[in-house]
């Protein structure tokens, strides 16, 4: 069989795509408290026909994953993966039902888009091949985790940590477009996440200039910071600049040009908490706030946090309490695995396909550092997370099309 089997299965099937993804999307599985022991037994039901390996994984009894391996004719592996959990809603800010409702072409519903109609999408794919009696030309395997919404442990972290997932690539099923802009990530960038402490010297508010305000010391110890940092133009890799260049050109229809090329080639300050003082008319004495750094992909991250280390050890009465870093990591923007997922999803669509760096990181950037090629890939909309989040019918097919189609595109990739 062909790919044109398969997807022609998927275009005349279209109806019980829309049924299976309303079927998860009736499942509540909001984190917290993120219980997917529903919606895992409604995937195991939909595969229990299907001639298909099964096998739960578990390292927290609430919070279940869901391993499916199909054989194909080659010893290479392709895995997909998908988050089963969402993020919280209130209905009240619904004109739709939360949990699910379909209005003519369009399918509501938090995680429409991110991620329970990509995992529908990817399931279909799975009957297709099952359907259609076709061998896939290598291995497939699907890891639907929980916890992601959280970046908790007993999802992905856990897989990787037993080594329970052995593949030579990976597409996540995350919403990576908008509509009528499609982009596959290819990259994400590094992290510094500091916590500082400001000591200060207490006094009575109508006369401050007895005291010393730890506040204003965490005001200007941030400020600094960005006048040293957010200033100085990052050092890009020549592989990562593609990259940059392609970003810099999706991002500028939604943030302008300027806003969108500053966004890469410098790092971004963000001040995301600030706590002191305990009362109106005193002068605070501590104080403690968290700083979020971003840094594109190619820049190490060490080099980077040792700068800010001084930048902090000049500031009055400003110390490090606590770090946490990561860094930013790539594929090659022609690597087998990017150019199948981009030239299939441009076959799909009928348009171009970026090939971008995501803004922040996440799964991705654990299975590229576990040595798995990884890229995220999913049609979708700008409703990530918000009220009346959707996804049109044609999208959910055109994902299920393009998951079906990808085996094939990737094997041709690697064989070149």
């Amino acid at each position: 069989m062909s790919d044109a089997t398969l997807s022609e299965y998927v275009r005349a099937h279209r109806e019980e795509l829309v049924t299976l993804a309303l079927d998860l999307l009736a499942i509540e599985t909001s984190n917290p408290p993120g219980d997917t022991r529903e919606i895992v037994a409604k995937i195991e039901q939909f595969l229990d026909p299907l001639s298909v390996e099964v096998e739960r994984f578990v390292v927290d009894p609430a919070k279940p994953n869901l391993l499916v391996r199909l054989p194909g004719g080659s010893d290479h592996t392709l895995l997909y993966n998908g988050h089963l959990d969402t993020v919280p809603f209130d209905a009240d800010a619904w004109s739709h039902d939360p949990l699910g409702e379909r209005v003519d072409e369009h399918v509501y519903g938090r995680g429409a888009t991110d991620m329970k109609g990509a995992v529908a999408s990817m399931l279909f794919a799975l009957q297709a091949f099952a359907a259609t009696d076709t061998e896939p030309p290598v291995d497939l395997q699907f890891a639907f985790v929980s916890d992601e919404e959280v970046g908790g442990d007993a999802g992905l972290p856990a897989l990787l940590d037993a080594s329970e997932l052995d593949a030579d690539a990976c597409v996540i099923g995350e919403p990576t477009c908008e509509e009528g802009r499609h982009s596959v990530t290819i990259a994400d960038r590094g992290s510094i996440w500091l916590t500082l402490e400001a000591s200060g010297e207490g006094a009575h508010g109508s006369r401050p200039v007895l005291g010393v305000n730890a506040i204003d010391r965490l005001y200007d110890a941030v400020g600094t910071m960005r006048e040293r940092f957010g200033t100085q133009r990052l050092e890009i890799d020549a592989d990562v600049a593609p990259i940059v260049e392609e970003s810099v050109e999706y991002y500028a229809p939604s943030m302008g040009e300027d806003a969108a090329r500053e966004l890469f080639r410098y790092p971004s300050i963000n001040l995301g908490v600030l706590e002191g003082g305990d009362a109106i008319n005193t002068v605070p004495q501590s104080a403690h706030a968290e700083v979020d750094v971003r840094l594109t992909a190619g820049v190490h991250t060490p080099d980077v946090l040792a700068e800010i280390r001084e930048c902090v050890a000049d500031c009055d009465g400003i110390t490090i309490a606590d770090v946490s870093w990561s860094v930013g990591t790539a594929e090659a923007p022609a690597s087998p695995l990017v150019e199948a997922v981009a030239s299939t999803a441009e076959e799909a669509t009928g348009d171009r396909v970026f090939r971008r760096s995501a803004t922040g990181g996440g799964d991705a950037k654990k299975l590229r550092n576990a040595g798995i090629p990884t890229v995220e890939f999913a049609l979708g909309t700008d409703t990530v997370h918000a009220p009346d989040e959707y996804i049109p019918v044609d999208v959910l097919v055109d994902n299920a099309v393009v998951y079906a189609q990808l085996p094939t595109r990737w094997q041709s990739q690697i064989g070149q």
